[in-house]
């Protein structure tokens, strides 16, 4: 992709943001997290899809219903009607004058050189591929997916080749996705529970970079149990200092980081570029 080989040009890795950046009244999956994720110099807007039962795609992270919307409904169980008809709770569980937002409106409103990655929006492909088709936003849509391979046919066999980077947690996996000849694989996102794991490896991260793709690792932290990379991730970065954290994840080659402190991997970034 254009859009990815010049902003590595410019920096020694990029920052994708989780869900874009919330706090107090702005809202994580949404246009304005996206405005501050931006701000906060993100490369990568992180963003979750879901699709209501009459076909119409939206932004939101399906689970999060009780929290965001004060609902104890599945969203993915609602027709658009019942979705527009909800408001979002800000981060002290205010009801706000925002309401869940429509995929289209958030492309059109992103159009441009900011990379956008659609994540846990797999399960809707074979209508969302064609959907994507309209808005001839291929150098900046990035696609995300474990490897499954209903998921990976459905990519091999559809026109337009939007870049993909498939969720890899299994060494075996890599070859599986790599057999496929009419992909647009340019990355792999990369999972390690420690470092044990064979993902962990340099010697597979070097196998990887031979195939001319990208790395991906996430930093971001989701609880105390869902371990990404070995712990390498914000938490410990904020806490104890990017070098215990950040800084190995360059080590294991990152060229993109998976982040829910942009800012702060920012400043850590500009502080390299100065080395």
């Amino acid at each position: 992709m254009k859009i990815i080989k010049e902003k590595l040009e410019n920096n020694p890795f990029l920052i994708a943001v989780h869900r874009g950046s919330s706090m107090g009244n702005i809202i994580e999956n949404t246009t304005p997290a996206f405005h501050a994720a931006i701000q906060s110099n993100a490369d990568i807007l992180e963003i979750d899809i879901i699709r209501s039962t009459d076909g119409k795609f939206y932004l939101f992270h399906d689970g999060n219903e009780k929290r965001l919307l004060g609902q104890n409904r599945n969203i993915k169980t609602m027709d658009s009607n019942e979705i527009d008809s909800l408001y979002y709770r800000n981060n002290i569980g205010h009801v706000v004058n925002f309401k869940v937002e429509k995929l289209e409106d958030v492309l059109t409103t992103f159009k441009g050189d900011i990379l956008i990655n659609l994540d846990r929006s797999w399960e809707y492909w074979e209508t969302l591929l064609p959907f994507l088709d309209q808005f001839h936003m291929e150098e900046q849509i990035l696609l995300k997916s474990p490897v499954n391979k209903s998921y990976l046919d459905l990519l091999d066999i559809h026109p337009v080749k939007f870049a993909y980077i498939p969720i890899i947690k299994k060494l075996e996996e890599i070859e599986i996705v790599t057999a496929y000849k009419h992909i647009n694989l340019v990355g792999m996102e990369i999972i390690a529970e420690d470092k044990e794991s064979p993902l962990f490896q340099d010697e597979t991260i070097q196998m990887i970079k031979e195939e001319e793709l990208l790395i991906w690792i996430n930093a971001i932290r989701l609880d105390d149990e869902h371990v990404l990379f070995a712990e390498f991730d914000d938490d410990t970065s904020i806490i104890k200092g990017p070098e215990y954290g950040w800084k190995k994840l360059l080590e294991k080659r990152a060229d993109m980081i998976q982040t829910d402190w942009p800012c702060l991997l920012n400043n850590y970034r500009e502080k390299l570029k100065l080395t």
